[in-house]
């Protein structure tokens, strides 16, 4: 139940490597009802409310186009799921290869939304991207490492000071040797600064786990269950991305303040 540790300056054990790393895909998970943004999303998609110059999605998208990734799929639901394909078309505007859409019927969760992916992947490996998430910096040498990871899964971690942040928050719990434990979902006591972030690399397993997940308290399939049996199964790799991360979906102060960061030092940067 370890994981362990990339630096993104540093490199991996020769034991982790894939030799033949084949095609990832990539998954943007644009559903939910929203609620925490209300009143503004009672009559959108909140991944389509703006964020400085642009709608929230396209952050979204930039970070996996910019990271190499080229054939995604967008899941979403709700009323307004096509206002996704005004948008975004057939994606090569925005520099899509190949853009397939997926629709969710009902709030079932996140790692529920993954499961409508499952034949658009293929056998292959995905990176999955909750389209809330915005970061200053670029996920290609996260997207670099799980190319070269043997198999299992990866997360991507950020480091939160505020300690009553962290308690609304997925926080990863560490052991000894700086490889994470279990993550915990909103701890009363944080057990460490790292924050999971909306962003998992998932092997061909992730299929055969989905099926066997019970439904949460809230009535929802968690991808913390999903992070979690890759943990038991001494599969997951992490990494720490430095800078900015914002979850803009948190709450309407959340919001402002990933649109003012973003209007101040953009995102998805290479340096």
């Amino acid at each position: 139940m370890l994981a362990r540790r990339r630096d993104l300056a540093g490199g991996i054990g020769s034991h982790l490597l894939n030799d033949n790393p084949g095609t990832m895909k990539g998954v943007i998970l644009a559903g939910g009802t929203g609620s925490r943004l209300h009143p503004l999303t009672r009559i959108t998609n909140k991944h389509l409310l703006p964020l400085y110059d642009r709608p929230m999605i396209n952050y979204g998208i930039e970070a996996l186009v910019g990271a190499g990734v080229g054939e995604i799929m967008l899941v979403t639901g709700g009323t307004h799921a096509g206002e996704f394909l005004r948008l975004l078309g057939n994606g090569h505007e925005f520099g899509i290869d190949r853009l397939f859409y997926a629709y969710q019927e009902k709030a079932g969760g996140i790692a529920e939304a993954l499961g409508l992916a499952e034949k658009f992947v293929a056998g292959d490996r995905c990176v999955v991207l909750l389209a809330d998430n915005v970061f200053e910096r670029s996920l290609r040498p996260c997207v670099e490492a799980f190319r070269k990871q043997k198999s299992g899964a990866r997360v991507v971690l950020s480091r939160e000071s505020d300690r009553a942040h962290l308690c609304n928050l997925g926080v990863a719990e560490f052991d000894g040797n700086h490889r994470i434990a279990r993550i915990i979902e909103k701890p009363e006591q944080p057990p460490s600064d790292f924050a999971v972030t909306g962003v998992y690399f998932y092997d061909e397993s992730v299929w055969r786990v989905l099926p066997e997940l019970k439904v949460s308290g809230r009535g929802e399939l968690e991808i913390t269950d999903v992070n979690n049996w890759y943990l038991d199964h001494s599969q997951m790799e992490y990494d720490v991305l430095d800078g900015f991360w914002g979850d803009a979906g948190e709450s309407i102060p959340a919001y402002h303040a990933v649109g003012d960061f973003v209007r101040a030092h953009g995102a998805n940067k290479e340096s």
